[in-house]
């Protein structure tokens, strides 16, 4: 899991191949739509594509004459797993420093506790 992860969050680490991840989950594309907005050879676009497949974001079709890339989704699941259990640790963190907070501060509404017995604030 690890090493695809890593392959995943690689592949996805440079802004060309980013953006032509954002561009394919609009819609397929050839190759020479998806090097249209770039400044860049057509073989530097086939490397970034390279890399996505490597890493299982896309796949290359073959429709008559073209090659259509798509955006294979199912792998971003992979990614979302690992990241929300991090999120929910992280936010399990953060409730239990609110609770030490809270106890710290006393009641969120700035009210004094008095205790009933002594008749005291606490």
């Amino acid at each position: 899991m690890a090493d695809q992860l890593s392959q995943l969050f690689a592949a996805l680490a440079d802004p060309t191949r980013r953006d032509m991840v954002a561009r394919l989950a609009v819609a397929d594309a050839t190759v020479g739509q998806l090097a249209e907005p770039y400044d860049v050879s057509l073989q530097a676009v086939s490397k970034h594509l390279k890399v996505l497949e490597s890493a299982g974001l896309v796949t290359r079709g073959r429709a008559a004459q073209t090659r259509p890339v798509h955006l294979e989704a199912k792998v971003f699941d992979l990614m979302t797993k690992w990241i929300e259990r991090y999120q929910q640790q992280a936010e399990e963190r953060y409730q239990r420093l609110d609770a030490v907070l809270d106890a710290m501060n006393g009641p969120a509404d700035g009210t004094v506790q008095t205790d009933p017995q002594e008749g005291t604030a606490s």
